[in-house]
């Protein structure tokens, strides 16, 4: 993604995301024993949900820039990603997840602030917005247009994490039609 490295030099000591792990998290599920990670898979490939255009617009931080632990990128998909993170969620009601509490915010994760972080972009800062200080006030908030594409599938991931970030293994993927 071009606009990270355009503007990465504002924010050195942030971890940024590599382009490869950059995705929408419609739940974030959290540890997950295996024998639940399969009846997780089976639920969501019952969702019937159509393909659907994404659009990637303007920037921000969590939970916001002056306490700022994640900067990220728009995502904007109409009704339809809502309706679709709403399929999921009510899918993963079904396996004994409890209902997401927050409204659903799509976006794409770029940086997170230095130290340890649970991977829920909405936890409290620990006081680490120095990593970002730099950044939002180059960037205060821009509309720009970064790009679109049309999602065809959503996929099940497991995170990784490690001391230089999250690694994301891609465990299954779940046609949209």
């Amino acid at each position: 993604m071009g606009f990270i490295e355009q503007v990465r030099s504002h924010a050195p000591q942030a971890r940024w995301q590599d382009a490869a792990n950059l995705h929408v998290t419609l739940k974030f599920l959290g540890e997950t024993a295996a024998e639940k990670t399969e009846r997780v898979k089976e639920v969501l490939a019952k969702i019937e949900h159509p393909p659907m255009e994404i659009v990637f617009r303007g920037c921000g931080f969590f939970p916001n820039a002056k306490a700022a632990r994640v900067f990220w990128a728009g995502v904007e998909g109409g009704d339809g990603l809502a309706l679709l993170a709403g399929k999921v969620d009510e899918a993963m009601v079904q396996v004994g997840f409890e209902r997401e509490p927050r409204a659903f915010h799509p976006h794409l994760t770029l940086a997170r602030a230095s130290g340890r972080s649970s991977g829920n972009p909405h936890q409290r800062s620990r006081g680490e917005s120095s990593a970002f200080a730099k950044l939002a006030q180059t960037i205060p908030e821009l509309r720009a247009e970064f790009g679109k594409m049309t999602a065809h599938e959503i996929y099940l991931y497991e995170s990784k994490l490690s001391p230089k970030g999250a690694q994301y293994v891609k465990l299954a993927s779940f046609p949209l039609s």
